[in-house]
């Protein structure tokens, strides 16, 4: 078993995939793994404003929106179910795709909505094993061997 007790992978992928603004970032201190938030008006602790540059801990930028719209894409291909695979597959096409294809599921094929949250989270896992990589807080051995050992999950 690989040892990722100090980072939160979960909380690692939230932050990659976060696209709201840009008014505000996720940071994590390399020494501890701990996360915080920090916005330009409030800090990291909700009252004091300080610059990202006086701060000792690695911003986490987040991935562009085609990297998490791929993970829908390749759903909708995947799934055995060819009726649920056209209806997401159009879901996903134009602007609001994001909305469509979580509508989609939920309305029309609620009995796929675990096998997909099971399929993004091994996809956002990899993502921040790979993040934790690139910005060398765990050695590219460690992070190869754990992308190897969690690949997608089958589809029904």
């Amino acid at each position: 078993m690989l040892d990722f007790s100090r980072f939160d992978l979960e909380e690692i992928a939230t932050a990659l995939a976060d696209q709201t603004d840009y008014e505000h970032r996720w940071l994590i201190n390399p020494q501890t793994g701990a996360i915080v938030f920090w916005t330009a008006d409030d800090g990291v602790d909700g009252r004091t404003p300080v610059d990202l540059d006086d701060l000792d801990l690695v911003c986490i930028e987040p991935l562009p929106s085609y990297v998490w719209y791929q993970d829908m894409a390749d759903f909708a291909e995947r799934i055995s179910d060819e009726a649920a695979g056209r209806g997401l597959a159009r879901a996903i096409q134009g602007k609001g795709a994001f909305r469509r294809f979580k509508d989609e599921l939920h309305e029309e094929y609620p009995h796929l909505l675990p096998v997909w949250h099971t399929f993004r989270d091994a996809r956002a896992q990899r993502r921040a094993v790979e993040w934790l990589a690139d910005n060398s807080l765990i050695d590219d051995e460690t992070a190869t061997r754990f992308v190897t050992e969690h690949p997608d999950p089958d589809l029904p």
